[in-house]
């Protein structure tokens, strides 16, 4: 029972600092930024329009969620895409969008039907 419930515990606090990282515009330029090539703090500093620690904090949160990872050589710290790939998010999100459709299928029968009887109904008045 602990296994299960720590599995979910964990799950739930990757999902939360997942959405929370990405819940932020100038995180997710980042993101985009480094999937096309990596860059420095300094560089997305300048991109940005943002300070040092601006950016030093966006991407701590960007790295506590595994999106990110950081390497510091000399001076410079490198910023490139983490390992995580976001597919349990992804899937997660899927099941909602399905549900959704689901739902809206059933409401565009619901509303084809009441114009359906709506146009029967104008013809028994004229008649």
């Amino acid at each position: 029972m602990c296994i299960l419930n720590c599995v979910v515990q964990y799950r739930r606090a990757r999902f939360d600092a997942s959405f929370a990282a990405l819940s932020d515009a100038t995180r997710r330029g980042v993101l985009e930024q480094l999937g096309g090539a990596d860059a420095s703090i300094t560089d997305l500093a300048e991109k940005f329009h943002m300070t040092l620690t601006g950016v030093k904090k966006h991407v701590g949160v960007l790295e506590q969620a595994g999106l990110v990872t950081t390497e510091k050589v000399g001076r410079v710290r490198t910023c490139k895409l983490g390992l995580r790939r976001l597919e349990e998010e992804a899937a997660w999100i899927e099941r909602y969008h399905q549900l959704w459709d689901a739902r809206f299928d059933e409401l565009d029968k619901v509303v084809e039907e009441l114009k359906r009887k709506e146009k029967v109904d104008g013809r028994k008045k004229r008649e």
